[in-house]
């Protein structure tokens, strides 16, 4: 019974290395960014360029994520990734030209697209019941720790060498060392038992339209919505004005940096609430609690800004009840819950068509906030991802059932009894 338990402890961590890699890789580039520019001379096209070529092959790689992990398993699909995240590392710090580092940063991105849909997918199927919605919210923390020590090691790296623009270069640098330890630990974990004993099947490309049948269309309905509210949620506003609403505060940092490490430090805390209660609490509870929390915070939060009582700590305290509640229920629980809601032979495909709608979003999201911000004003912004955080309680309080101790199978015959 121990030698169990520890070897799905050691499964879940291997696993999870996949999210740390994941959040690291997104979130370095924001201590690359200003280096790059200073090293090449980009001009503004080159600089979104550099940024999005990521995005473009996260895209990538969730498209084909679900149809490699049915044909050759969840393991082998990881280790692809795994693959690409330390080919993409060594492109990254040793390629020379500007255009052979953005081909390493889409392959990076390729292997973001993959374990973003894979690692929750081979979690949920390795699982016992009731650990399931625990084990994979490990993933979204292991992606939150993988930005903050992204921020960490960038603000390392900087004191250390403030002139030397190559610094750069360490900073993917040091992802190397995280994806050496995934490619290895993925050699220590076993296949999914449940694409073992799907595999007939698994191997036949059946398509999506199972997925259309009458039995499965709220499934897909809640698979789309949740991930394209997390991203409308406001949490990109909130990173984005980050440090000049901690500045505004009162809170003296020396740089950006130190007020990344502040927040990222802060969504790690709070989805450690998520893992504490997710299995005992259940995923419809915390994500009504969840959803209506980051609803008020982001109205409170656009009432500071247009009230201009942005000097105070009241500011600081609405941003932080927001991060709070995104971090123990909208950020990680659209994992959770794709992962579980869809039968073991489309699960696969259902999950990366689920991330699919996350990754598009968040490119939607990244074009619209900059615009809104200038055109409706900052105040009115929040109240615009306020307006879909109700949107998501109301879609989560009409569609969403309980899952939590159930098995893949009765969560199945849930779908099925809906149409009788």
């Amino acid at each position: 019974m121990q030698q169990q338990s520890d070897k799905l402890v050691l499964t879940t961590m291997v696993a999870c290395l996949g999210g740390f890699l994941f959040g690291f890789d997104m979130a370095v580039v924001s201590g690359v960014l200003p280096l790059v520019q200073k090293q090449f001379g980009l001009t503004s096209f080159q600089e979104g360029w550099f940024v999005s070529s990521a995005l473009v092959g996260c895209i990538i790689g969730v498209l084909f994520s679900g149809t490699l992990s049915d044909r050759f398993g969840r393991k082998k699909t990881l280790f692809l990734s795994a693959l690409f995240f330390l080919l993409a590392a060594l492109g990254c710090t040793f390629l020379p030209d500007f255009s052979l580092i953005v081909i390493a940063r889409i392959l990076g991105g390729m292997a973001v697209g993959i374990t973003s849909s894979v690692v929750p997918l081979y979690l949920s199927e390795i699982a016992p019941d009731n650990k399931r919605g625990r084990l994979v919210t490990f993933y979204q923390l292991a992606i939150t720790i993988g930005i903050f020590s992204a921020y960490l090691s960038n603000s390392l790296l900087q004191k250390l060498s403030v002139e030397n623009i190559s610094t750069w270069r360490l900073m993917f640098g040091v992802g190397m060392l995280p994806a050496v330890l995934f490619l290895l630990g993925l050699t220590l974990i076993p296949e999914s038992p449940r694409w073992l004993k799907e595999r007939p099947a698994a191997t036949e490309d059946t398509g999506y339209k199972q997925l259309f049948e009458p039995a499965l269309r709220r499934a897909l309905l809640i698979g789309i919505l949740l991930p394209l509210f997390s991203q409308f949620s406001g949490i990109n506003a909130i990173i984005y004005y980050g440090p000049t609403i901690l500045l505004k505060a009162g809170i003296t940092l020396s740089n950006s940096l130190l007020s990344q490490l502040f927040f990222g430090a802060a969504n790690v805390l709070f989805t450690l609430i998520a893992i504490w209660k997710v299995d005992s609490l259940g995923r419809r509870p915390l994500y009504l609690w969840g959803t209506a929390g980051a609803t008020i915070s982001l109205i409170l939060t656009g009432i500071c800004f247009y009230t201009g009582a942005t000097s105070g700590i009241l500011l600081l305290l609405c941003v932080l009840s927001f991060l709070a509640f995104f971090a123990f229920s909208i950020g990680p629980l659209k994992f959770v819950i794709a992962a579980e809601i869809f039968p073991d032979g489309i699960r696969a495909k259902a999950l990366s068509l689920s991330i699919m709608v996350m990754w598009i979003a968040d490119t939607i999201v990244g074009q619209l906030t900059p615009m809104l911000l200038h055109s409706l004003g900052i105040a009115e912004t929040f109240w615009f991802f306020a307006l879909f955080c109700l949107l998501a309680f109301i879609a989560v309080y009409k569609l969403l059932p309980e899952t939590k101790g159930k098995s893949l199978e009765q969560i199945q015959s849930h779908w099925k009894n809906l149409i009788h």
